[in-house]
């Protein structure tokens, strides 16, 4: 009796694995993230500085150390290599700084017109199969989506149309980023390798002027860490965190298919707050910030803005997925815990004015052509890499779709418990080996220090 009681115990215990282990594994990582620094690194909001002081630190002028000095910054590095030395997000303030950001502009700066329709050619083609034929049933929309966003990165620097072998190296670099990121994979350095030879070799055909004083490989890191790393990554969870939102909330879904941009629009603010693209950004002070009554964050600590907690604070029922949050007459966005694409005193997003109307354009055109449904968990870092089940708009649902939708619900489950070990181990294993390699803290120390300033 004893023996079967056991078992019986045990096996509850099995079943219920995947409605609490995956939560308790991200706890665990998040809790390790933010203490990589020891006692450098301070949460923000949190005990030294809360919610209504956090733009007010995110802004203040010291606040913009990128990488040196910051054992997070090993992490980051090991994880955007090969030349995270040349990524936009992560030079240090400077003349080569200066000279990036002007040729990112220059590449950013097309008529909205143009943008539109680019991003309606790219995201109709990838809707299509191989065969020119619409796409339908179960998909992962961000591996549905991230296609067209490399696309349309190429179209951008390049000012042509896109070759297969060209789209399928963007993403192959792509995917192996944003994998390790979620710790879901370890790094495949050749895929990434591939891309940059071939971007050294297609320098001389980029539409716009490239930043001077660099190489033809610092040239190339360059394009590849800001359009083929982070744009065809953010773009394509953006896009997948929308339409996830969208096929978990049908009446939502019903109405943004309407063609009211206004409303889409809301949907899309809502879904960067929940779902932002930045779990938590650090920041290494490069001075004490002062916080009043004689105390002051000290030079050289590592802040780390928390944007999951800041965008659920001040608003009702945080947690609940509502639009008409961001609705005419209501609270207006820049008096809200809201900063999708990060504050404008301290490098905001490049595209912060763009990737709005792209994304726009790209959920209406996948609501022109699908009704989309989902059952699988929709969390922040969308590891599972959001399940969806696409039906041709105006195809009747047949008879096996609640059988479907069934399944998913339970095989995303499992597939999270799984998921969730191999995130912790893996995870693990690649704070480890970017401690030993070490790649930020070399890189400045075999500088000169006019070389660090420019």
């Amino acid at each position: 009796m004893l023996t079967a009681l056991w078992a019986a115990a045990a096996a509850l215990v099995v079943i219920s694995l995947p409605r609490w282990l995956p939560g308790r594994v991200v706890a665990v990582r998040g809790w390790v993230f933010t203490r990589i620094n020891g006692d450098e690194s301070i949460p923000i909001p949190g005990d030294l500085v809360g919610v209504d002081r956090f733009r007010e630190v995110y802004s203040h002028p010291a606040a913009s150390g990128r990488s040196r000095g910051a054992a997070l910054s090993d992490l980051f590095w090991y994880w955007l290599s090969p030349g995270p030395e040349m990524h936009q997000e992560h030079l240090e303030e400077g003349e080569r700084y200066d000279a990036v950001a002007l040729a990112t502009r220059r590449i950013l700066s097309v008529p909205r017109a143009r943008a539109e329709e680019l991003t309606r050619r790219c995201v109709t083609r990838t809707l299509r199969d191989g065969q020119g034929r619409e796409r339908r049933g179960v998909v992962r929309l961000r591996d549905l989506m991230m296609p067209a966003w490399a696309e349309f990165s190429y179209e951008l620097v390049f000012g042509e149309e896109c070759p297969p072998y060209a789209r399928d190296l963007i993403v192959g670099n792509a995917d192996d980023v944003v994998t390790a990121l979620k710790c879901c994979g370890l790094r495949h350095m050749d895929r990434r390798d591939r891309l940059t030879a071939y971007l050294v070799e297609s320098l001389p055909r980029v539409r716009q002027e490239l930043p001077p004083g660099l190489t033809d490989r610092e040239q190339a890191l360059y394009l590849q860490g800001a359009f083929f790393n982070t744009a065809v990554v953010q773009m394509s969870e953006a896009t997948a965190h929308v339409l996830m939102a969208l096929a978990q909330h049908p009446e939502v879904q019903d109405r943004a298919r309407g063609g009211d941009d206004r409303y889409l629009d809301q949907v899309i603010s809502e879904t960067l707050r929940l779902y932002p693209l930045f779990g938590i950004a650090h920041r290494v002070t490069t001075g004490d910030i002062p916080l009043g009554e004689g105390s002051a964050i000290p030079a050289g600590s590592v802040l780390c803005f928390d944007y999951p907690s800041f965008h659920r604070a001040g608003f009702p029922d945080p947690e609940c997925f509502d639009p008409e949050r961001f609705a005419p007459g209501h609270t207006p966005v820049r008096e809200l815990n809201h900063i999708p694409f990060g504050m404008p005193a301290n490098r905001p997003c490049p595209a912060w004015r763009l990737a709005p109307l792209m994304m726009r354009v790209a959920v209406r055109e996948t609501l022109r052509a699908y009704r989309l449904d989902s059952t699988a968990a929709h969390t922040r870092s969308l590891p599972n890499r959001g399940p969806c089940l696409l039906t041709p708009l105006g195809a009747p649902r047949g008879p096996g779709h609640r059988l479907t939708l069934l399944f998913m619900r339970f095989r995303d489950d499992w597939e999270n418990l799984w998921r969730s070990l191999v995130q912790l181990v893996l995870g693990t294993y690649m704070v480890w080996d970017a401690r030993r390699l070490r790649l930020c803290e070399r890189h400045f120390a075999d500088l000169p220090g006019d070389a660090i300033r420019s």
